[in-house]
């Protein structure tokens, strides 16, 4: 790759696609189906494995770092979950590799001499020794390009240790096998990379193994197959609180709601039975009132009929009173001829019986 083309790549990587306004780039983006979700999250085995023995070549999904600049910049925002991809993605790559594994186990099983228990435990011993010796080379040899030689010379005293028990366990082995049968080649499959490791293979074999650029490229897609499980767990138990909280909150809210409905149930009721009072209270009063204005109605009738018929006998009284003034008026002169004659009459009643009485004194 020129020198244009990685300050390309790094500023694709550093800005993104938008990075210089190039709108063909910015048709495809981050979530689209057609790109690889384990190379936005930077575990894409066709990335970590390219130019081993094991090298898959390219990978069938579009590869950009600028899209996953996009991505980091994105999940800096809200979570999109593409750890679940990337784990499908890495969970069968991991798969493949255990079951070539296996078959290479049952391979040597097949070719190799059969031995007894004991010694294949002495032979598991000197092999775990030697994976033991190869990665603490691989770490000093990294501990010294980074620049800590102290820390590396450290590295190198334990692998000197080492080396003297991988003696010891070596002398073991051999003392427990026949001498044609020790110098063959014991070979063992490598539990991370399927790689075959020989029993008696040198320092410098097991550094370039175990500090190879294809063990730990398995070693990293292994560890970050682990890391996005804890991750995805995490991520879930995060959801499922907050679906929680949310269904709690929502379940607060309409019981809130319910006790907001049964208050204004209530309020309406209790308004309605208000009106109702009031309307009662105001219907008794209006029959109250409309008594009384009958009770008032009936009682000035009554005194309406009362003074009437006081006029009327008042009227009736006098006109009967001047009627009687005139009668009597009227009969006074005959009256006072009546009393005349009932006078004269009784005057000449008195005068018979007088000679009445004088007649009989004759006699």
């Amino acid at each position: 790759m020129s020198a244009q083309a990685q300050m390309r790549a790094l500023l694709d990587q550093l800005m993104g696609t938008a990075r210089d306004g190039d709108e063909t780039r910015q048709r495809v983006k981050f979530t689209d189906e057609r790109v690889c979700k384990s190379h936005l999250l930077n575990c894409c085995p066709h990335d970590i494995l390219s130019g081993t023995r094991m090298d898959l070549g390219e990978c069938t999904k579009i590869h950009d770092l600028a899209l996953r600049a996009d991505y980091e910049i994105a999940s800096k925002e809200r979570d999109l979950f593409f750890e679940l991809d990337a784990v499908d993605h890495l969970e069968t790559f991991i798969a493949d590799c255990d079951r070539r594994t296996e078959l290479a186990k049952k391979r040597l099983a097949e070719t190799q001499e059969e031995i007894s228990a004991e010694v294949a435990a002495k032979a598991e011993k000197v092999h775990e020794l030697n994976e033991e010796i190869g990665k603490l080379l691989a770490k000093a040899e990294q501990l010294g390009a980074e620049g800590n030689v102290d820390e590396a010379q450290k590295v190198l005293q334990e692998v000197e240790k080492v080396r003297t028990r991988k003696k010891d366990a070596e002398e073991e082995y051999r003392n427990s096998m026949p001498a044609s049968s020790f110098q063959q080649q014991k070979l063992r499959v490598c539990e991370v990379c399927s790689a075959y490791l020989g029993l008696h293979d040198n320092d410098r074999r097991l550094a370039d193994h175990f500090g190879g650029k294809l063990h730990l490229g398995f070693i990293q897609i292994r560890e970050k197959l682990d890391q996005l499980k804890k991750t995805v767990v995490e991520k879930q138990e995060k959801r499922n609180q907050e679906r929680l909280k949310r269904r709690e909150e929502r379940e607060k809210e309409e019981r809130m709601k319910k006790r907001t409905r049964s208050r204004s149930r209530e309020h309406r009721r209790s308004r309605s039975r208000d009106r109702r009072r009031r309307r009662s209270r105001s219907s008794s009063r209006d029959r109250r009132r409309s008594r009384s204005r009958s009770r008032d109605r009936k009682r000035r009738h009554r005194s309406r009929s009362r003074s009437r018929s006081r006029g009327h006998r008042h009227s009736h009284e006098q006109s009967s009173r001047h009627k009687s003034s005139r009668d009597r008026e009227r009969s006074s002169p005959d009256r006072s001829r009546d009393r005349d004659k009932r006078d004269s009459l009784n005057g000449r009643s008195d005068s018979r019986r007088g000679e009445e009485r004088d007649a009989g004194g004759d006699f």
